[in-house]
């Protein structure tokens, strides 16, 4: 078995999924199911043995170590993190508890169990850690992409936190030998992402009507990752990594928002155009840059492809269409997880204008 924490939110749901589909091997997924975390991404699990649910905090430090003596786990994969930079701009406390104390307080559970392993089940055992591209902070344009020993320059109290957290499972490594792998992986789009991120905000936005909100002038660029492809490269780095190495996870696909917004409404004006026949390209609106935004990340995958063998299967294009897709095939979930808690918070971020108006 493993133990998968934050596996009811985007990233984590896709992976418990994912995994399921290659391995009979189960799964002991405990999330908080706060705001983004949603039971209903895992829909098609109910029933399955190899599936168990608990809803938990990673703060709950006696929790943990009762999951960890009961069930066993021969790894953990910790997903569960609040990783919004805006909502880390409105309100950094949760990030500081999730983040930082949540990760510290499975870190000192994990350490425990570790220590009492037979020795067999000891050396086995890994502890992954998902972590982000933001840790290093913002590229110039010139700049070669983020590589492993980039130094860390985090420029918002989200990718503070996650830098923080970051530097913990280093130090349980090399203070108290816990096998530890860390991945820092760039910005992550497909099924069942909460619309507050660029790509299903826009989906969204678009077939209702709405503005599509573009900071500033559009031009930060990101690289983009299909979650899939991300799932894949998790599995790759439990199964084969090096106990104390960080792998970071890219797509190899730059691209600047504004460009990812107008190739967005391109796929919706084929796939499902307005009923007017105008772009949904007339929708966009720019609006005040948040503070401190990061003008590029870039990742440099390299080293996972050469040590490992992991690269990314799909293309941005693939990617972005399988993504569109979805959304598309699947209303009734977007219709339930865009409650009145999240059209105020829409509201909130980008102005009255982009969280209510009609078409």
């Amino acid at each position: 078995m493993i133990l998968v924490t934050g596996g009811a939110g985007f990233i984590g749901s896709n992976f418990v999924l994912d995994w399921l589909a290659q391995s009979d091997e189960p799964v002991l997924n405990l999330d908080a199911l706060t705001y983004a975390g949603n039971r209903e991404n895992l829909a098609a699990l109910d029933g399955d043995s190899r599936h168990r649910f608990v809803h938990g905090n990673i703060c709950d430090g006696e929790l943990l170590a009762r999951l960890l003596a009961e069930h066993r786990p021969q790894a953990v994969v910790h997903f569960a993190a609040e990783s919004h930079v805006d909502r880390s701009i409105h309100g950094p406390e949760d990030f500081i508890q999730t983040n930082i104390v949540g990760s510290f307080r499975l870190l000192e559970a994990v350490r425990a169990y570790h220590g009492q392993l037979p020795e067999n089940e000891k050396n086995a055992f890994r502890f992954l850690h998902v972590s982000t591209d933001e840790v290093y902070g913002s590229l110039a344009p010139a700049e070669v992409p983020f590589a492993e020993t980039h130094r860390y320059q985090p420029n918002s109290p989200y990718s503070a936190s996650k830098a923080a957290s970051d530097h913990l499972v280093r130090a349980y490594h090399h203070t108290y030998g816990l096998p530890v792998l860390t991945t820092n992986c760039s910005n992550n789009y497909g099924p069942y992402h909460f619309p507050e991120k660029l790509i299903p905000l826009v989906i969204h936005n678009a077939l209702a009507g709405k503005p599509l909100p573009i900071y500033g002038d559009g031009q930060q660029v990101r690289d983009w990752l299909y979650v899939g492809d991300h799932c894949a490269a998790i599995r790759r780095v439990l199964a084969a990594g090096t106990p104390g190495e960080t792998y970071n996870i890219g797509g190899w696909n730059e691209k600047a928002n504004l460009d990812v917004v107008r190739e967005l409404c391109a796929l919706l004006d084929e796939l499902q155009p307005r009923a007017d026949a105008v772009s949904y390209t007339s929708q966009i609106v720019f609006v005040a840059d948040r503070p401190g935004h990061d003008r590029r990340y870039a990742i440099d995958a390299s080293k996972i492809e050469r040590e490992l063998g992991w690269r990314p299967a799909e293309t941005f294009a693939s990617g972005l269409r399988k993504t569109v897709r979805w959304y598309l095939d699947h209303p009734d979930w977007v219709a339930r997880v865009t409650s009145g808690a999240y059209r105020e918070w829409v509201g909130q971020q980008y102005g009255q204008a982009a969280g209510d108006r009609s078409r």
